[in-house]
């Protein structure tokens, strides 16, 4: 029973929906939150409306996770047989049934948040991504640079999802003038797409670290990802160059347009950007230069999964200081 469990929780990926639900917390709290302080409305998305879209958004998820599986179990088969689930412990009958269920009331979740604070953009999320997840898993992430990119943006939609929320409930308030003459808006998008854009990048970076881990299935079921197309070197050298952007953005970022706390060394914001976020970005440059085997490779993808962690965390900088 405990195995079975276990299985499962790997299958949706436990982990990662519960890192979802820990970002759409911070994004929520940590981030809309003084945002709206500072541009003097307390009217933050009520509980229940953040929980509505967080069950959405870790349904949706969990249902894409099995339908990528389902549709991976050749290739699982050869790159990582000891952690296959579809077909060995799950069947494919059920995995589609489970795929179909979660969707199912990940869709009709959103799509109920989506009419209450009424908002267009919302729905069309919520009705679209699982189509999306679908045409990825079956086709979409054997094309190179492609399936990397949609899972970034798929990503990166989780902080933009409480910036679209959070705007359509003031606008429910107040009406469609506020976001028209008044800055809240404007400054909901720009913190939380900075987030988003973070999410994205780093998204892109470890599917790329992925793609090298995987390449001896992906050669067998002839898909043409970046390592397999450009080669290992190229791929790192690519990489690379979006950690460096990665880095270069947060310093343009934080010290220029984001930076309201001063710019002292004194400040936690940058001792929390030198040490919790170019350190590690350093580290892992030189962890991808020098895998050569699988667990080099996956030790490069939990250190890429950690940053992004603390790229999270850094939202309670924000909520401190702003």
């Amino acid at each position: 029973m405990k195995e079975l469990v276990r299985d499962y929780l790997r299958l949706v990926r436990g982990g990662n929906l519960c890192f979802i639900a820990v970002l759409m917390w911070a994004m929520t709290y940590w981030v809309a939150r003084p945002v709206m302080r500072a541009n003097s409305f307390t009217d933050l998305l009520p509980w229940w409306m953040w929980l509505m879209l967080t069950l959405a958004t870790v349904f949706i998820a969990a249902g894409g996770y099995v339908i990528n599986d389902y549709f991976d179990v050749k290739i699982d088969r050869i790159n990582r047989p000891d952690r296959l689930v579809v077909s060995r412990t799950v069947s494919k009958d059920t995995a589609m049934r489970l795929f179909y269920v979660m969707t199912g009331i990940g869709v009709v979740t959103g799509l109920a948040a989506a009419w209450i604070t009424r908002s267009r953009s919302l729905a069309v999320i919520f009705a679209l991504v699982p189509g999306l997840l679908w045409f990825y898993s079956a086709s979409y992430k054997r094309m190179l640079i492609v399936g990397n990119l949609i899972v970034s943006f798929l990503v990166s939609l989780v902080p933009l999802l409480v910036a679209v929320a959070q705007t359509s409930w003031l606008t429910r308030i107040y009406g469609e003038d506020i976001l028209r003459y008044m800055p809240v808006g404007r400054s909901l998008f720009a913190w939380l797409g900075g987030f988003a854009l973070f999410a994205f990048l780093c998204t892109w970076i470890r599917e790329i670290v992925k793609d090298l881990q995987d390449q001896n299935g992906d050669r067998e079921m002839e898909c043409h990802t970046m390592p397999i197309v450009w080669g290992d070197v190229w791929s790192k050298v690519f990489a690379t160059l979006l950690i460096v952007l990665v880095a270069g953005l947060i310093a343009v970022l934080h010290w220029g347009h984001f930076m309201p706390f001063g710019r002292e060394w004194s400040n936690p914001a940058t001792r929390y950007i030198v040490f919790g976020l170019f350190v590690p970005l350093a580290c892992e440059t030189a962890l991808l230069w020098s895998a050569k085997i699988d667990t080099d490779y996956r030790s490069a993808q939990g250190l890429m999964k950690f940053i992004m962690f603390l790229g999270t965390m850094f939202s309670y900088v924000i909520f401190s200081l702003l």
